[in-house]
């Protein structure tokens, strides 16, 4: 059977499975709605972390940056997993015993304020809008390709779907459909792994096989990563293994990245509200270790999947006829996410350090000589004559291994459940934001629980819309788009959550200054940087990186601010007090 076929089976499969715990979940309580009624078991709490934890970024970008960056790529695993064990060690007990629904529900009720509370919902909504439009786009990008549609179609079958299984279940059919999700999503990333690491190395564990000798073909004998590096040098690009020189970022670039990553991942409202599902506080940390675990099975085998799909498509392809291209350059070309344009006028594909042509491509006309595809754009002057979207390279993968058709829908089947699985914890974020945080807990104390669950209902259909819509028109790849998400929530969510917790000092004055400056520092500085075309100007560090600068002003000025206005009531201090030293089991207390 085709790939086509292949694909409308197993996707097929996947969102019946999906939607069918969706129905069978349904709620009709705001308990149920927002924490799946507290009652979730660790280990399947942990799975379903994972797959909330493990977007498209995870499953479909960050190899794929890897795979063109090298070691600079590996700096969104870092910053991921670092950031999890943060989570896991300095948040998620003490907010699991603080037993609120939603973080702004916490910085609401720490700091004793509902200007507070409002701040802190509107930097959610901005964090979990901008982490969603990454997902759409993941989606789109799996649509395109493997069910032959445009991205823009892709953008809203997800849309649609996503919309049906977290409107309906809330939480409680989030959750487990995400167990269902990680299932699928860990099978799709491994088995093409397995299977290619054996191809290349004769080595079954990806994770050892990308450090292990080629056994076949004209490199067979030279370690894979050497030879990455001497390819990459007679291509002009850097070595594959450098870090920190020319065409790569700089240290203090990487450094900050990785911290905006970290810091971000422990203040992402979705992930947290996690461990609100789970009817203990031993059980939030038990969730955290199984979903590290998990985690980290997918985690350690990215480099190897993304130096896998670099060394497959520099063979495949390079000094290689266009008349003579693999069947799995024409497949994608189609997309628009790869093309090639004839600076020679030989047929022959050159692919070399540089860009192709300037900006994306855009398409005019059909085929023209050797079946290059007309570009608007014109080329520059560099040799390179082919454009690779990087978000394609885990997709593309096994197609460039000559695997069979159904690992290929397996993987398109795996990067839906990796995008969809966290699109819809973001989106009852926003819902329960509204609906909760400033509806019931601001505007209307007497809303009943049909109020308060149509509400949520209708902002998931509104925050769908708004995401579908940046899905269609990104800011960047997928990763950097949600890397952008990660540096909102460093700049406004981690310094208000670490201190609300550690410092009995800290008050709702430096609370609510210390947010507006964090993310009103980083948001300026992305809008500049990304939308308005001005060169990174704070000692040279990218819009991903620059949440951890909001970070630090988000401390500084909480602090300073805190600190020459009075200190908190005696009852917000025992409230401190008694969080932060949480119960290793037993129920959590509602204060």
């Amino acid at each position: 059977m085709s790939i086509l076929v292949w694909t409308y089976i197993i996707v097929g499969a996947t969102f019946a499975l999906y939607m069918s715990i969706a129905w069978m979940s349904r709620v009709k309580d705001t308990k149920g709605f927002y924490v799946a009624g507290g009652g979730v078991p660790p280990l399947a709490n942990g799975m379903a972390t994972a797959a909330d934890w493990m977007s498209a970024a995870s499953f479909i970008s960050m190899a794929g940056i890897i795979s063109f960056a090298g070691y600079g790529g590996a700096v969104y695993l870092m910053g991921w997993t670092g950031g999890f064990v943060l989570l896991a060690l300095c948040l998620a007990p003490y907010l699991r015993k603080f037993g609120k629904f939603t973080v702004p529900d916490f910085v609401g009720d720490r700091y004793y304020s509902n200007t507070a509370r409002i701040v802190a919902l509107v930097c959610a909504i901005f964090a979990s809008l901008t982490y969603v439009a990454g997902q759409m786009r993941g989606v789109g990008i799996v649509f395109s390709r493997f069910l032959e549609v445009d991205v823009n179609t892709g953008v809203i079958i997800g849309m649609a779907i996503v919309f049906f299984y977290a409107g309906l279940g809330g939480m409680k059919g989030i959750t487990w459909t995400q167990v269902a999700q990680y299932c699928v999503l860990i099978l799709a990333f491994l088995i093409p792994a397995v299977a290619i690491s054996m191809k290349i190395t004769g080595n079954p564990i990806p994770q050892l096989g990308f450090g292990s000798a080629i056994t076949e073909g004209p490199h067979a004998g030279r370690f894979l990563l050497e030879t990455l590096d001497h390819l990459h040098r007679d291509l002009g690009f850097s070595e594959y293994t450098s870090a920190f020189g020319a065409g790569n970022k700089s240290m203090l670039d990487v450094l900050a990245i990785t911290m905006a990553l970290m810091v971000g991942t422990a203040g992402l409202p979705h992930v947290i509200v996690r461990f609100y599902t789970v009817p203990t506080v031993r059980g939030a940390r038990w969730s955290a270790g199984w979903a590290l675990l998990f985690i980290a099975i997918l985690y350690t085998a990215a480099p190897a999947v993304s130096v896998f799909a670099r060394y497959n498509m520099i063979e495949s392809i390079s000094g290689v006829a266009y008349e003579q291209a693999p069947s799995w350059f024409k497949n994608w070309e189609k997309t628009g996410l790869l093309a090639w344009v004839d600076k020679t006028g030989d047929g022959i594909i050159q692919y070399r350090a540089g860009e192709a042509f300037k900006g994306k491509p855009e398409f005019i006309g059909e085929v023209g000589d050797w079946g290059q595809r007309m570009v608007k754009n014109p080329p520059t002057d560099t040799p390179n004559e082919l454009y690779v979207d990087a978000d394609i390279m885990v997709l593309a993968n096994p197609e460039i291994a000559n695997l069979p058709a159904w690992v290929v829908a397996l993987i398109a089947a795996g990067a839906l459940a990796a995008a969809l699985s966290t699109a819809s914890g973001l989106l009852l974020v926003i819902a329960s934001s509204i609906s909760h945080d400033l509806y019931y807990r601001v505007i209307n104390r007497k809303a009943t629980e049909r109020q308060r669950l149509r509400l949520g209902r209708i902002m998931i259909g509104i925050a769908v819309v708004i995401a579908g819509y940046f899905g269609i028109n990104p800011p960047g790849f997928v990763a950097q788009v949600v890397a952008l998400a990660f540096g909102l929530a460093a700049s406004s969510f981690f310094p208000i959550l670490i201190l609300g917790i550690f410092s009995k000092r800290v008050n709702r004055e430096g609370a609510i200054a210390g947010m507006l400056s964090g993310i009103g520092f980083t948001i300026f500085y992305i809008v500049q940087t990304k939308f308005l075309g001005v060169a990174p100007w704070f000692m040279g560090i990218s819009p991903e990186g620059i949440g951890a600068v909001g970070m630090c002003i988000n401390f500084a000025v909480t602090f300073a601010v805190s600190h020459v206005t009075p200190p908190p009531p005696q009852e917000i201090r025992d409230l401190v007090e008694s969080v932060r030293t949480p119960r290793g089991a037993g129920a959590a207390v509602d204060h």
